[in-house]
């Protein structure tokens, strides 16, 4: 049963202006990245180009950033994985889903967090990330980041592209 909570929750609403289709996290990842790459290039011109550079460069990453988050569907995802989880090897049969959720959700949208990187060298990130949202799941990380990594990969292989250039 869906309450207005649980459909408000699905539209990733702003959490200012109420506007579905937010993604906070994928905006900053990809402002923070831009904003770095604009102020590398603007340096060629001193000073003021590298602050222009920066400040040009935040904004299309943001934009960028929110493209990737907003191309990720966590009801989507969250019921393949409810509907296929026992498929996966590395899966306990004597747990239920609640159980591996929080690793895939950590997946899912880790991916969308970290677009254009690799699990590995993210893998810290999204272990803390996992430890701070896991809730009830008795899973410790090194059984969680097999889920982890399954739907990292899953998200990875259904967007356009290879934006990690690890072939997949």
């Amino acid at each position: 049963m869906n309450t207005r909570d649980d459909k408000d929750k699905d539209l990733n609403q702003d959490p200012i202006t109420g506007a579905p289709g937010s993604h906070p996290v994928g905006t900053g990842v990809g402002a923070v990245g831009g904003g770095a790459t604009g102020a590398a290039i603007g340096a060629a011109a001193g000073p003021v180009g590298a602050v222009v550079g920066a400040v040009v460069g935040a904004v299309a990453g943001g934009y960028a950033g929110k493209g990737v988050a907003e191309m990720i569907d966590p009801t989507a995802e969250n019921a393949h994985w409810r509907d296929n989880y026992r498929n996966e090897s590395y899966v306990n049969r004597d747990l239920d889903y609640d159980q591996y959720e929080p690793a895939y959700r950590t997946g899912y949208t880790g991916y969308g967090n970290h677009a254009g990187k690799k699990f590995d060298d993210v893998e810290s990130d999204l272990q803390r990330d996992y430890e701070q949202g896991k809730g009830n799941s008795s899973l410790a990380w090194n059984d969680a980041k097999h889920a982890t990594k399954a739907a990292w990969h899953r998200v990875e292989r259904a967007l356009p592209g290879d934006a990690d250039r690890d072939g997949r």
